[in-house]
């Protein structure tokens, strides 16, 4: 009689379990993905509607559409120079960010640290990082082509020089906000600088820090697309500055969504990375 009631039961939980899932499932997608779902069709079709007139200076998304189908559909073509398909101009410009943006990463967390802790470098540095972290990033470039002397590593210094602040200013907090309760179980453990460094300072400070790697990323983005629109050659920058002397204004249009989607995978990329190194403490 036991052994019946307990194989009633089973399906009775499997079906309840089953239904909690569903419901969870329903929740998210109707939480998650259907507005902005909603949201982009709407625009979608304000922007269809804004541009189907007669007269319109830009083309509507299905006329975008017809005009860049070859870019879409085959984005690793290869024709030689700089005549290449969208998915080699964007790994060409990932290219540089990520070597820029190492680069940052590696020199700001290290002035961060120094910053945060040295009450003299603060006082000394504090003000020149202030000061030249307002140049706009283009500004960098002439100084940067006449030292450098070549298109590539002066796109890449550009990216260095306007990632590189929020990550050291993002640090320098963290690092001074570390509780003093944390110094002094560091004291008690007689833990020499590198243990200090590792088990008390990255940890506490890690959510400072990947709020300025947040920014920082997002500026190396804005960055590279600037730098080479005037550097050329091939990348996603250029190649919007090449459609626009040839008048092709659907292909801009894709090159743009294609900039934010890539953009946007950047943020949740160093987001993610965050979250599992903070344990979703990460801020921002």
């Amino acid at each position: 009689m036991k052994s019946m009631q307990s194989h009633e039961r089973e399906p009775r939980v499997a079906s309840a379990a089953w239904s909690g899932h569903v419901q969870r499932a329903g929740q998210l997608f109707s939480q998650r993905v259907l507005p902005p779902v909603v949201i982009i069709g709407l625009l979608l079709a304000l922007w269809e509607i804004l541009c189907s007139t007669p007269g319109a200076s830009l083309p509507a998304p299905s006329q975008m559409l017809r005009d860049t189908w070859d870019l879409i559909a085959n984005p690793f073509y290869d024709y030689g120079g700089n005549d290449v398909g969208m998915a080699w101009q964007i790994l060409a410009s990932l290219e540089r960010v990520a070597y820029g943006y190492s680069l940052a990463v590696v020199a700001g967390i290290g002035l961060g640290v120094l910053v945060g802790q040295s009450t003299w470098a603060m006082h000394g540095l504090d003000p020149v990082f202030q000061v030249l972290r307002t140049v706009p990033p283009l500004a960098w470039l002439p100084i940067s082509l006449a030292g450098f002397q070549d298109s590539n590593p002066s796109a890449i210094f550009v990216i260095f020089i306007t990632a590189i602040w929020p990550i050291i200013l993002n640090t320098s907090v963290g690092i001074r906000n570390i509780p003093e309760d944390y110094r002094n179980v560091a004291r008690v453990l007689r833990l020499n600088g590198m243990e200090y460094f590792t088990r008390i300072m990255l940890p506490a400070a890690a959510p400072y820090i990947f709020s300025g790697l947040r920014i920082g990323v997002g500026l190396s983005w804005l960055a590279i697309v600037a730098a080479e629109m005037l550097i050329g050659g091939v990348g996603i920058g250029f190649f919007i500055w090449d459609a626009w002397n040839a008048s092709m204004i659907s292909d801009i249009v894709l090159a743009l969504i294609y900039v934010g989607i890539v953009g946007f995978a950047l943020d949740r990329l160093v987001a993610f990375i965050g979250n599992r190194v903070t344990r979703g403490t990460a801020q921002g």
